[in-house]
């Protein structure tokens, strides 16, 4: 995201933010909490969850070196809609949200850029609540698998049976099912939590139309 500003722009972006390795499982900021710094993965992913009682989490983004992490500051808000909380460990760019408030103000082509993003974002969560009403659980997990790879830059990644259960709503045995079925058509390999695609042209055959349109959201050419 960040590479798509002028040079002159980008450079003096750079010179304000703290470059930080950021570890799988760690919360950046919670579901109504202060944002107190904006986030920009380079190759990390970062799960945005909305939460519930008893702790209960459904994941409504993913977001990797395509976005940004915080992004209710540009739209004037404070506090987060969402629990922040890091998919797969990796770098990521960091900064105060008191000095990107200045940043944000000053940077016209930065302000194009996020308001854009929070356009995508705002879109892709609208889709997401269609997808979990009417689309089947195989073709669900088949979007998220791609997108998680799509973040990611790789084939592989780690996630366990019952924690994708919790991030797309569904019972655990619904996903053994689901996998079972993609292993079995030879689209993925899953074992004990180590997912690896291995038909990617079989599994965006099996995802539901969410994925091609989120593709389309972030590249609209």
């Amino acid at each position: 995201m960040l590479a798509s500003l002028p040079r002159a722009e980008y450079r003096e972006l750079l010179a304000s933010f703290e470059p930080l390795t950021l570890r799988f499982g760690e919360v950046l900021h919670e579901q109504g909490a202060p944002v107190p710094h904006v986030y920009f993965p380079v190759d990390c992913v970062i799960s945005l969850r909305s939460t519930v009682e008893d702790d209960q989490a459904l994941e409504v983004g993913l977001v990797g070196h395509e976005g940004m992490v915080g992004i209710s500051l540009v739209l004037g808000a404070g506090a987060s809609c969402v629990r922040a909380l890091v998919q797969a460990g990796g770098t990521a760019l960091r900064m105060k949200a008191a000095r990107f408030h200045v940043a944000f103000r000053q940077c016209p082509p930065l302000q194009r850029v996020l308001y854009r993003y929070a356009h995508v974002e705002l879109a892709r969560s609208r889709q997401s609540v269609a997808c979990n009403c009417f689309h089947a659980s195989e073709a669900r997990l088949a979007r998220w698998l791609l997108t998680m790879g799509d973040r990611t830059g790789s084939a592989r990644f780690f996630l366990t049976q019952a924690s994708l259960a919790g991030l797309l709503g569904v019972r655990r045995a619904t996903i053994n099912e689901a996998a079972g079925s993609f292993q079995q058509r030879g689209l993925i390999s899953f074992c004990r939590g180590n997912i690896r695609i291995l038909d990617r042209e079989n599994l965006e055959a099996a995802a539901c139309v969410c994925y091609a349109r989120d593709r389309r959201l972030l590249d609209p050419r």
